[in-house]
């Protein structure tokens, strides 16, 4: 599953660049698919391309956000998801409706990074 941020977090920020993704925000920051990642042109789940480099909206105007689409547990970088282990009020959490396995988050991450 990927992980979110509950709204108990304290905005502190530890999580942000400890994600080997990009898959972090700070509330009221569009995110992109393109940050961190060697995307280029993504398909949306309507069928739309869009650009890697376009602006999406925030999923969160008030707290940290994580962005599912971009979230692979830290498969492949380490052995547990690291906004998990510094988040010091432990509100970094497994996101019960994005439930993904080990493969599923392993093809993720290759597709984000091109590997």
């Amino acid at each position: 599953m990927a992980i979110m941020i509950t709204d108990e977090c304290i905005n502190c920020g530890a999580c942000e660049p400890e994600c080997p993704n990009t898959a972090i925000y700070e509330g009221g920051v569009s995110w992109t698919f393109a940050g961190g990642t060697s995307l280029v042109d993504v398909e949306l789940g309507d069928g739309t391309v869009v650009s890697a480099k376009e602006a999406q909206a925030p999923f969160s105007e008030e707290f940290y956000y994580i962005v599912t689409d971009k979230c692979t547990e830290c498969i492949g970088f380490h052995e547990e998801p690291q906004c998990a282990a510094v988040c010091p009020v432990d509100c970094c959490v497994p996101d019960p409706d994005n439930e993904e396995d080990e493969d599923t988050l392993t093809a993720k991450k290759e597709w984000l990074h091109g590997e």
